[in-house]
């Protein structure tokens, strides 16, 4: 999860989509909640949105929306437009590429899959085309710019409005509410995870005003995550406080994160250590490392242990969708490393 998902976002903490057929026919088109005209809706448009690449004007509302990147197919989904093809996820989907918090709320809505994407590092721009969107959304990507134009050719493409791979979560309901027509309704929605995050922070008064460290050993380095980090952002909410030690030790010129070579992880000191593994053998295998032990979270039992790719997904960084879904069993783990350590 480092630099979002595509393959090296597992190096860094992050993810990642044969030709499909095409889909001409009406059963492609955007499934929508049925709701009636309000404002922020089809009467938003045309819509104008900048972005990295320039600005892009979505003419008229979308019925077939293509998604890229992370987050702005949960985005859509949780705003009632399902898209008529999503991104492959290798890091916390199935097998067929699909997200469990994308697949259970479709489901219980009785709603079918839309098409994947075939897995690719790059944008399949064949596959996309095929899908004859409205307009593609790829607000928390990696796309570069000639990527951004082949796109462009295809339909009206929302990019990232700042850096690749660094929407804050927030950001990214709001900028697919305003494509999709649906400012409103991304405002609702944001208040509402704002709501249960706030509910989570009142029932857990021990987290309050605790430090925290977020870190993943991947074994060829050790990542470090920064307050400007989406997943340190979401923790900060719950009550707790990013460490001081990690401001003093952050290097490099990520935003996000930074690598700490292991003789120094002594020094990054707080009340709670955060760590990230896909599995929990790789869990164990770092932290009865010797290079962990010199770590006093950890000879003191202070880790909240974020294990498997699912739940590492859904808060690394989170969705309009995978927040909730997480959310519970994220503070837990949080919650027993502070009580734990008490």
């Amino acid at each position: 999860m480092l630099a979002r998902p595509r393959r090296p976002w597992l190096s860094a903490l992050l993810v990642t989509v044969g030709l499909l057929a095409a889909c001409g026919d009406d059963t492609g088109t955007a499934q929508r909640a049925d709701a009636p005209a309000t404002p922020g809706s089809e009467t938003a448009f045309p819509v104008t949105i900048e972005h990295a690449f320039g600005e892009t004007v979505i003419a008229d509302e979308p019925a077939r929306v293509v998604t890229w990147g992370w987050g702005s197919a949960d985005a859509a989904v949780a705003l009632g437009v399902v898209p008529v093809a999503i991104p492959f996820e290798d890091y916390g989907g199935d097998d067929d590429g699909v997200l469990p918090w994308i697949r259970e709320r479709l489901e219980d809505d009785g709603t079918d899959i839309p098409t994947v994407l075939p897995d690719a590092e790059d944008p399949p721009f064949e596959a996309i085309a095929a899908a004859q969107p409205d307009v593609i959304l790829a607000v928390y990507s990696g796309i570069t710019a000639p990527q951004f134009e082949l796109l462009a050719d295809i339909a009206p493409t929302v990019a990232y409005p700042g850096e690749a791979w660094s929407t804050p979560w927030r950001d990214t309901v709001e900028l697919v509410g305003r494509a999709l027509g649906r400012t409103t309704q991304a405002a609702d929605l944001l208040a509402d995870i704002d709501e249960q995050v706030a509910e989570q922070a009142d029932a857990h008064p021990e987290l309050a005003g605790k430090s925290v460290a977020m870190v993943w050993d991947t074994g060829d380095n050790f990542y470090v995550y920064k307050p400007a980090d989406a997943r340190v952002a979401f923790t900060v909410d719950l009550g707790l406080v990013s460490a001081p030690s990690v401001d003093a030790l952050a290097n490099g010129g990520s935003t996000f994160y930074f690598t700490l070579s292991r003789e120094r992880l002594p020094e990054l000191t707080s009340d709670i250590l955060v760590s990230y593994a896909d599995t929990p053998d790789a869990s164990r295998a770092f932290l009865s490392s010797d290079v962990a032990q010199v770590m006093d979270q950890v000879r003191r039992g202070g880790v909240a242990e974020v294990v498997g790719t699912e739940l590492v997904a859904s808060v690394s960084p989170p969705t309009a969708l995978s927040l909730t879904w997480g959310l519970d069993e994220y503070v837990r783990l949080l919650s027993r490393a502070v009580t734990e350590t008490a």
